[in-house]
């Protein structure tokens, strides 16, 4: 393992493969004579958990000692319910409160493949409504559709209604399982009509397969007096989509871009490093001796590898706006890279918030896996390992609260309308905040859309739980 840290990427994952020895004390038992000792499946496995936490965990001091913890429980499960059950989560801080988000999965390839914005899924996002206020049928409002996913080529699209799937009416006891549990679906679309919300008639049917996220979902340029507008719908902070980003910027660039609203609504974070990108690409007056963020590590960590406490700065950037004003869309699903990139350039210019709080997460992962040749487990864990503050210091946003909106905005307006419309709840928000002139409502708003007032079960939830954790990583080298 290199003993220099190299400038790892920021914004939502750090990939590491570490190893360790493994100190195992087996229980024994005597049956007459004979003394033969009892091979417990998980004690090697949860004695390297523990080890590798004791070294990387950010709250590593508030670990037991190793023979406080009982090493005889399954190493763990991705989206444990009871954690007391399960060895890895059983050593987090104060899980599910100051620590709820380090998570473990029984595959590595698949972990990666989740943070890499691969999965097997539809690939649409959500929002579940119930119907009224019986809380009995529930509503699916399409809120994203990935770009060439099943569900996008077999034509479902933002703002569509989904009332069935397979035939079955959604309702609150259901409204899962409907979607984890079957392979192919058609989904009954619905109109609303004599005031609330009936089958249209038309069905989109789609198998699920292997998705790979686009991030940059959408972007558009709107010109409204001298203000030249660029509007970017940016889903995960994704390394592979770097240079696209880049050439997104390019264009508003050449366009004369002077204002940004990026939407990070249903953002719920990435790669660090793309978090810093963006903001050398938005940030007014780029200067590379300028502080992005600082990472604070454990104890051990800060020793063993002094230069993680090289602050990082921003990059040169061909297509930087030099923008005085970023305007921000945010939600509940507005997480961790997402914060990041908020906080990181508040210092530096004017960061204005439209919507609602954001997720609160200001700590960061990295990935870990037994690298003993042949592995002796296909476990690997994201536990927290660094905590982000700001060129002045600042992390206040890591509670369960968030951000708090500039502008409170809920997105409670449905079906929701096509990315970019502008008559959008937070898109005309945010454009009426930078001109300054408010926008009339539509006169079609009254019979096409409406508020819902009834509980809503899920926001912004992808058809893949994997896709729904909030992560920021970073990459440490071997």
């Amino acid at each position: 393992m290199k003993t220099k840290l190299n400038k790892f990427f920021l914004l939502i994952l750090v990939v590491g493969v570490f190893s360790c020895k493994i100190d195992v004390v087996e229980p024994t038992t005597t049956t007459g004579s004979t003394t033969s000792t009892i091979t417990n499946p998980n004690a090697a496995a949860n004695s390297w958990v523990y080890d590798q936490l004791k070294e990387w965990y950010l709250w590593s001091d508030k670990l037991p000692s190793k023979d406080k913890t009982n090493l005889t429980l399954d190493t763990g499960k991705d989206g444990v319910d009871d954690i007391t059950k399960y060895y890895f989560y059983s050593l987090l801080n104060d899980y599910p409160n100051t620590d709820r988000f380090s998570w473990i999965r029984e595959n590595v390839a698949d972990l990666t493949a989740s943070l890499s914005g691969i999965s097997t899924s539809f690939g649409f996002s959500r929002s579940a409504v119930y119907l009224d206020n019986t809380q009995t049928n529930v509503v699916f409002f399409i809120s994203n559709v990935i770009l060439g996913s099943p569900a996008e080529k077999a034509g479902l699209k933002r703002g569509d209604i989904v009332l069935t799937i397979n035939g079955t009416q959604i309702n609150g006891t259901n409204f899962s399982s409907l979607i984890a549990n079957n392979e192919t679906a058609t989904f009954g679309l619905g109109e609303f009509k004599n005031g609330t919300y009936v089958l249209s008639g038309k069905t989109i049917s789609a198998t699920k397969g292997v998705v790979q996220n686009n991030p940059i979902q959408f972007s558009k340029i709107i010109e409204k007096g001298n203000k030249k507008i660029g509007y970017l719908v940016y889903t995960q902070f994704l390394e592979t989509y770097d240079e696209q980003l880049k050439q997104v910027f390019g264009q508003f660039k050449t366009a004369g871009v002077n204002e940004l609203v990026l939407d990070l609504r249903t953002n719920g974070g990435g790669r660090i490093s793309s978090a810093d990108l963006i903001s050398s690409l938005v940030v007014k007056n780029l200067n590379t001796n300028n502080v992005i963020h600082q990472d604070e590590w454990n104890a051990t960590i800060k020793a063993k590898y002094p230069s993680v406490a090289t602050p990082t700065k921003f990059t040169n950037q061909a297509n930087n706006l030099n923008l005085t004003r970023l305007v921000v869309l945010t939600s509940n699903s507005t997480a961790s890279a997402s914060e990041l990139v908020i906080n990181s350039l508040r210092p530096y210019m004017d960061v204005v918030i439209v919507g609602q709080n954001t997720y609160g997460k200001n700590v960061g992962s990295i990935t870990l896996k037994d690298e003993t040749n042949p592995a002796r487990w296909a476990w690997g864990m994201q536990p927290i390992v660094l905590r982000t503050v700001n060129s002045k210091g600042e992390s206040d946003y890591g509670t369960k609260t968030g951000f708090t909106p500039n502008f409170v905005v809920s997105d409670n307006i449905y079906p929701f309308k096509p990315w970019g419309d502008e008559s959008e709840t937070l898109l005309k928000k945010a454009l009426e905040v930078i001109t300054g002139v408010a926008i009339p409502a539509e006169a079609s708003a009254s019979r096409s859309f409406r508020t819902m007032n009834t509980t809503v079960l899920e926001q912004n939830v992808s058809d893949n739980p994997a896709d729904n954790r909030k992560d920021m990583y970073a990459t440490f080298p071997k």
